[in-house]
């Protein structure tokens, strides 16, 4: 099964590559660096400096994975890393986080996985151990590690009962790469089992990593400057919205009637669609604003109704600058975003019915009083508007959600405890 997995791989190539070259026109990112993603390093001797290998595929995961990073230099004070991303924007961030580690951490795109290509990126980079963050299962990079004796660890690992059912469609290409994984370090219970039935025999509970990040000093700045920027007028945030969400969120806004004074904060989750998503603003007939083009001293103007947030690497900066934030990607079925960043900052967070992806967290979140689901965006806008002009509830669940994210902390060194006895 997997002879057949790889000569699709390098029959479908020429169609990656092409589709790599479209993807650049909108983000330049994916023109470069193509030698990495063919597993192309040049003569490079093997490094002194014996390496740990964390792959992050984009911007979400590679946020994720900054307590672990630091816990990971701290602990093999002798080691590198080196951090491999699937996507442009998912580098940018792990460039921007990590400058603090200095040489000790270096980037690469993921090699794709043809065998030969993930094979060539173990022998130039040696490393000691891989670890894929989350969700990631690749059949001939797995098989390679094995080969050549690195252990492989699927870390704040997390599989929907949906996903399981692929996986479990797939057969013997994914049981078999699911038997090559040493170790699993899972979100929650419930995880766990699923990732047992594929086959993996060392599975443990660690609980989600992305309760230990640290809301960097600079974000909350920068979150406090957009807030004097907007002033002091009640502000919704729809984070990460996905591709037909913002339709859904614009209509429910001009229909709700809420006080004429809320901003509307949108930030899509893909930065290519940032022209689009404007586009539909514009054409609902609504004053917008972008935020690349406010300058440092600007203020959003008072009568502008919604501000397109088209940064990156700036949502802690977003979430600190609301009042009330919405998590995208839970309005139509695509499973939902990760509603930790804004519990832990302590913000009222509401969030659609599809959270397949996060089920866990969401429940409790719910439970726990600082998340709130609602049915549609008619029901998103009708909550906001009752949150934003009801200070006390509004605080209360603010701090609720604080607390939330605050009991969950600790995955991290849990990782670390049982990632050890794969290390010297």
């Amino acid at each position: 099964m997997r002879l057949l997995y790889t000569l699709a791989w390098w029959l479908a190539l020429p169609l990656v590559l092409a589709r790599l070259w479209l993807r650049g026109r909108q983000e330049p990112g994916y023109r470069q660096h193509w030698g990495e993603r063919l597993g192309c390093y040049g003569r490079q001797a093997k490094p002194l400096i014996p390496t740990l290998w964390l792959h992050a595929v984009s911007v979400g995961e590679t946020r994720a994975a900054e307590p672990l990073i630091d816990a990971l230099l701290a602990a093999w004070p002798g080691f590198r890393i080196v951090l491999t991303h699937m996507t442009p924007t998912g580098r940018a961030t792990g460039k921007t986080l990590f400058a603090k580690h200095g040489a000790r951490l270096v980037q690469s795109y993921l090699p794709y996985d043809t065998g030969a290509m993930p094979a060539s990126f173990i022998r130039h980079f040696a490393p000691r151990i891989c670890i894929l963050m989350e969700t990631e299962v690749w059949p001939n990079l797995i098989h390679q590690c094995n080969r050549h004796g690195v252990p492989v660890v699927l870390a704040n690992a997390r599989l929907s009962q949906r996903s399981l059912g692929k996986a479990q469609r797939l057969g013997k290409l994914i049981t078999d790469a699911a038997r090559g994984i040493t170790l699993v370090a899972a979100q929650t219970q419930d995880d766990a089992e699923r990732v047992r039935q594929l086959g993996v025999q060392n599975v443990v509970v660690t609980g989600s990593i992305k309760f230990d990040v640290v809301v960097p000093a600079a974000a909350l700045a920068t979150g406090a400057a957009l807030r004097a920027a907007i002033g002091a007028r009640p502000v919704l945030l729809c984070a990460s919205t996905r591709e037909g969400e913002e339709q859904l969120i614009l209509d429910a806004y001009t229909r709700a009637g809420l006080p004429a004074n809320v901003l509307l904060l949108i930030v899509p989750r893909h930065p290519q669609r940032f022209d689009e998503v404007e586009k539909l603003i514009a054409a609902q007939g609504l004053a917008v604003q972008r935020r690349s083009g406010l300058a440092q001293d600007d203020a959003v103007a008072a009568d502008t109704q919604v501000l397109l947030g088209d940064s990156m690497g700036e949502m802690f900066a977003y979430y600190a600058a609301c009042d009330c934030a919405f998590v995208g990607g839970s309005l139509l079925p695509l499973g939902g975003q990760n509603l930790i960043e804004p519990a832990a900052l302590g913000k009222p967070v509401l969030i659609g019915l599809h959270t397949f992806n996060f089920a866990l967290v969401t429940e409790q979140a719910i439970t726990a009083g600082g998340a709130a689901r609602v049915a549609d965006a008619d029901a998103l806008m009708a909550q906001a508007s009752a949150l934003l002009q009801d200070p006390a509830q509004l605080a209360s669940m603010g701090q609720k959600a604080l607390a939330f994210a605050a009991q969950h902390r600790g995955a991290t060194p849990r990782t670390i405890a049982a990632i050890q006895p794969l290390l010297p």
